[in-house]
């Protein structure tokens, strides 16, 4: 498996030591949580993406490699997050490992229920990987990593009712108050992007049509391009030329830098994308009543291009508009790496039950063996 490496801070050479898992459920607190390096692992649609992170959330080091392709066995993917995990430890002393996966995630933060752009289906994921790392692993959903590393470290520090949606393959969101992240009952709160918006509309992955993630994400912003310039429209000349006719060579990343250039027509996609945006961030703001959105994933390197349409159609959209509070839609500031950031420090508060049943376990044997040597000093 080939993976770019990133170093950001000096590492040793010797061989961090694994430790062994013995419990599951997070602490609340990250304020008393150990201040340990943990990995995280943001699982999306098209990459994997793995780094140490302190507890400040500085990244020590990064590896990134391609998704396997979801036709692939679900044991190919943990497969591909083992081997990240253990070449981490390699060089650095790993206390826990946090998973932000894109899908769904059962309240036990152990199961994904099931995962769109993945093969996995009702996957024991947690129980798996701490098996074969020996770490304590916590597994969590993608975007709920993401706003809570945003609570932690970035556009959502001092907010105390945030929602968070990314905007990547599809689109992802969480909800987070007054420190906690709400995961709902069965712990898949938060999953915006499939929202109904246009009855009968675009099929999506996750089998129903006219989700919101197939107006506003990724996906909908190459797919309006590609049929644009399948069309031969005049309007996409442009981007015809820029990839010689090679209309699969169409990407997000491409459009936005030609709308930056001033592409006309990439700019419009933009604010289509935007104008969906802001449409369904007024029904969330209905629904939750927030104090901020928080707009993070890869598209929103589009910044203002998106974004400030977004935020007028939420205006022109939000119930009561005039006679109520508005939130304030920000860019996330943690950009692609915040779901890697989040899930690492969410994995802390694991770890700080580990130390604290280590050291029991530590004592526990301290006594049996003080016990053991005063029997056997009595029988003599």
């Amino acid at each position: 498996m080939s993976t770019y490496r990133d170093f950001t801070a000096p590492i040793g050479s010797r061989r961090a030591p694994v430790l062994r898992t013995v419990g599951t459920r997070e602490r609340r607190s990250h304020l008393t949580a150990p201040r340990v390096p943990t990995v995280g692992i943001d699982i999306g649609g098209t990459k994997v993406m793995a780094g140490v992170v302190d507890a400040d959330g500085n990244i020590l080091e990064r590896l990134r490699t391609e998704t396997p392709d979801k036709s692939k066995s679900p044991k190919v993917v943990e497969d591909t997050i083992v081997e990240l995990v253990l070449d981490l430890s390699d060089r650095h002393d790993v206390h826990a490992v946090g998973i932000g996966a894109a899908g769904w995630v059962d309240a036990d933060r152990n199961r994904v229920l099931f995962a769109p752009h993945l093969s996995w289906r009702n996957e024991p994921l947690r129980d798996r990987l701490a098996g074969r790392l020996a770490v304590p692993v916590l597994v969590d959903n993608d975007a709920n990593s993401a706003a809570w590393a945003e609570w932690r470290f970035g556009a959502g520090r001092g907010e105390d009712h945030l929602v968070m949606i990314t905007l990547g393959t599809g689109i992802g969101g969480a909800i987070l108050e007054d420190g906690q992240v709400k995961r709902g009952k069965y712990g898949v709160a938060g999953e915006f992007g499939h929202m109904q918006v246009v009855p009968g509309g675009h099929r999506c992955p996750c089998g129903n049509r006219g989700c919101w993630e197939q107006y506003s994400s990724g996906n909908a912003l190459v797919r309006e391009a590609r049929e644009l310039a399948a069309a031969d429209s005049p309007v996409a000349y442009g981007i015809i030329e820029h990839v010689k006719g090679n209309i699969a060579d169409i990407t997000g990343p491409m459009i936005t830098e030609l709308a930056r250039e001033g592409d006309a027509m990439c700019i419009e996609l933009l604010q289509d994308i935007g104008q969906w945006l802001g449409v369904g961030i007024a029904n969330l703001a209905a629904a939750l009543d927030p104090s901020c959105f928080v707009i993070g994933g890869g598209v929103s390197a589009a910044d203002d291009l998106l974004i400030g349409p977004a935020r007028d159609a939420f205006k022109r959209h939000l119930t009561g508009r005039g006679y109520r509070p508005e939130a304030h839609i920000v860019r996330a500031q943690l950009g692609p790496e915040a779901g890697m950031v989040g899930a690492a420090d969410l994995a802390r508060l694991v770890a700080r039950r580990f130390r604290r049943a280590k050291r029991r376990r530590v004592e526990r044997y301290e006594r049996f063996a003080e016990a053991r040597r005063g029997t056997t000093q009595e029988s003599l």
